[in-house]
């Protein structure tokens, strides 16, 4: 019989997806259009799709392809996303496009042709989050110690596009647990790659010699320096200006900004912080929010300096509620939900220029 499956026995079907040993490598089938997806049939058509592309991932770790190198970990990463979506009954064409990109980089895989470029699609028209992580996540790929936290870099890049879809079709609310999920993903990347970094540095000159490209002899002239700018966003809990009023994955970033600033041959011009604050004031003080600001870049002004940081190199100001993003309508019924609307209006833009010595 033909019905329309319930979302919550959807989910408990999806829950159990186990891989089918017998599965064929090469007969994983698109998933069912969205408007044709009403039936037990159609469903367990795209189960079956799930579990062949999960045996062809298998296949290739088992086959000696390392499950934490970005092209196999980004296909994961798209596979789970695209089964998270589907579980949870997303009608749109995210699940079946997240789906396709895990297909496009497993093919290429099994077929020992290079993996697509690098590039993370903006996939069903997603917006583009929090272009702060995106930086950082490039800074990552640029730097010395990519090879150790590649896993966590594409599987941050895949959930920001996660978190843009979210956005484009239910707004801030429904894509902020997964901007959360790729916030700490950057922390966590930032952190593999400094241990790596490290880790190269203190080989003794030998071991240095198989890992780390020999230096440029010394009579050829160093070129100019390179200048690179890069900006992060740290957001704020309502009325808040502590550390522990950051929002979640704010600190994280700034030790991902700070680990940048530190790697080899990187020279700190300056750090430009502007701080902002919603257009929320039941004080009564026409000044209170422009305080407020300042006080938040103050905060964040004290972490960088804790993460090493030369606090000369640090300017700040705070412009209050003066520019705000957000365009949240009024709602004296539902003010908690207007706090919530207005939350990239509590930030604090963090702007860093630095220079990059150029081998000729």
């Amino acid at each position: 019989m033909n019905h329309r499956l319930p979302l919550h026995s959807l989910a408990l079907l999806c829950v159990p997806l186990m891989l089918a040993a017998g599965a064929s490598a090469q007969t994983a089938a698109a998933l069912t259009a969205p408007a044709q997806r009403i039936s037990d049939e159609s469903v367990q058509h795209d189960l079956e799709a799930f579990e062949a592309m999960e045996h062809r991932i298998e296949a290739l770790d088992t086959g000696g392809r390392r499950l934490a190198d970005y092209p196999l970990a980004k296909a994961q990463c798209w596979l789970d996303v695209a089964f998270h979506e589907y579980s949870r009954n997303d009608r749109s064409d995210f699940p079946a496009a997240a789906y396709g990109e895990a297909g496009k980089l497993v093919t290429a895989m099994e077929q020992g042709a290079a993996p697509p470029a690098d590039e993370t699609p903006l996939v069903n028209d997603a917006a583009r989050l929090r272009p702060d992580l995106w930086n950082a996540l490039a800074e990552l790929k640029r730097g010395s110690g990519y090879r150790c936290a590649q896993r966590k870099i594409a599987c941050a890049e895949v959930e920001l596009v996660h978190a843009g879809n979210e956005y484009r079709q239910q707004q801030w609310r429904h894509a902020n647990p997964y901007v959360q999920i790729a916030e700490d993903l950057v922390g966590e990347a930032a952190g593999l790659a400094a241990q790596c970094t490290a880790a190269a540095a203190a080989l003794p000159a030998s071991a240095q010699v198989a890992v780390v490209a020999p230096p440029a002899p010394a009579a050829h002239p160093v070129r100019p320096a390179a200048t690179t700018a890069f900006v992060g966003v740290v957001l704020f809990n309502f009325d808040g200006d502590r550390a522990s009023d950051i929002e979640a994955g704010g600190q994280a970033l700034i030790e991902t900004l700070a680990s940048q600033i530190r790697q080899p041959g990187v020279t700190l011009k300056s750090i430009r912080l502007t701080g902002h604050a919603d257009r929320l004031n039941g004080t009564g003080d026409a000044d209170y929010n422009l305080q407020l600001s300042r006080r938040r870049v103050q905060t964040v002004q004290d972490l960088l300096v804790a993460q090493g940081i030369d606090r000369t190199l640090v300017q700040g100001e705070g412009r209050g509620d003066r520019e705000p993003l957000s365009a949240c309508p009024d709602s004296a019924r539902d003010p908690l939900r207007l706090r919530n609307c207005l939350v990239n209006d509590r930030r604090v833009r963090i702007e860093i220029t630095t220079e990059r010595a150029l081998a000729p």
